[in-house]
């Protein structure tokens, strides 16, 4: 299948620093596209690129295969939703919907039929006439979205649009994102440095750091089978043990030998990752030793419980049911399935 959105090679050099190193990504038609990773790796530079804001030092952007690295933010088939919405407060809800079709020269009757369908698929049919100090944060957001997708957009671009939202609101906006996009079958690329938020969205999720996309794919890979360490280590909780691979699928470590799976040769140094909800108190078949718990905090669905090793300076972070009997200082025999343990060189 031929890409809808196509970054190759995109380099952005500002003096001595490299803000994008030789990028290239392929995204399907109607794909939910998140750029993930912590400040300074690159993903808002991306997406400035994709949207003409950003002029690269090199490399090409192309929309359904249409070369538009050199034009103009308005003359691409994109739109942005910024953090911070851009909202006129002296116009009404309708007026800033519309504000992008009268720029364009849409006629007044067409222009008011497109805002009412836009108001309707975020929820807001009705509030036209309200001005936007009369609305909520959340409802706002609804407007910027709205505005966003009346001019028909081929790509909804998304600069951590719900980073402003408490915790409550920003769940409920990331359900309707994504009803949303379902909804209209358009392609969103979304950025964040929020890993639940991009678990929650993502049909791709794109890891960056120092410039570079470190993995992409599916949430569920991405956070189970990560394919670096620094993706494994920015995705989410992990223990992770150091060792050495030592022949036959084992790996010296300060907790002893850990027998696993692996395509590493002997004399690798590696680190054995494996994911709190993964560490089990039942004998699983890789043993990881006895541990003395240091810390328990409750957190509804689960216990996150804090717990050294018996053997070496090694930490376990695990999960374990509300059920379950744990207090300080008592001691665990720890193991994982083997399906549930990364193997990823240092």
């Amino acid at each position: 299948m031929t890409a809808h959105l196509e970054v190759e090679a995109i380099s952005k050099i500002y003096g001595a620093v490299t803000a994008l190193d030789q990028v290239s990504l392929a995204v399907e038609q109607g794909g939910y596209v998140v750029l993930l990773g912590p400040s300074g790796s690159g993903k808002t530079t991306l997406l400035s690129v994709i949207g003409g804001f950003t002029v690269p030092t090199s490399g090409r952007v192309s929309i359904a295969g249409r070369d538009v690295t050199s034009l103009s933010p308005a003359q691409r088939p994109t739109t942005t939703l910024f953090q911070d919405y851009a909202l006129f407060p002296h116009m009404s809800v309708a007026g800033n919907v519309g504000f992008g079709l009268k720029v364009r020269r849409v006629p007044s009757a067409e222009r008011e039929k497109r805002i009412a369908v836009a108001l309707e698929l975020v929820g807001l049919a009705g509030y036209g006439g309200r001005g936007i100090h009369e609305i909520s944060g959340g409802q706002r957001q609804r407007v910027a979205l709205a505005r966003a997708l009346v001019v028909e957009p081929e790509i909804l671009l998304l600069d951590e649009p719900l980073g402003a939202l408490d915790l409550n609101l920003r769940r409920q906006m990331q359900d309707e994102l994504l009803a949303l996009q379902r909804r209209t079958g358009r392609s969103f690329v979304h950025v964040t440095h929020d890993q639940e938020e991009a678990m929650a969205l993502a049909s791709l999720v794109v890891v960056m750091s120092k410039g570079r996309i470190e993995d992409a794919g599916a949430p569920k890979r991405i956070y189970e089978r990560p394919a670096t360490l620094f993706t494994a280590t920015f995705m989410g909780e992990s223990t992770q043990i150091a060792g050495r691979v030592s022949g036959a699928n084992a790996v010296e470590t300060a907790i002893g030998l850990v027998h696993a799976a692996m395509t590493q040769p002997a004399g690798t140094e590696v680190v054995l990752i494996v994911r709190p909800e993964n560490i089990r108190t039942d004998g699983a078949e890789i043993d990881l030793g006895a541990a003395r718990i240091r810390e328990v905090t409750f957190q509804g669905a689960h216990y996150r419980v804090l717990a050294k090793a018996e053997r070496g300076d090694q930490d376990f972070v695990l999960r374990l049911p509300p059920d379950h009997a744990v207090e300080q200082g008592a001691m665990l025999r720890l193991s994982c399935r083997a399906e549930s343990l990364v193997v990823l060189a240092r």
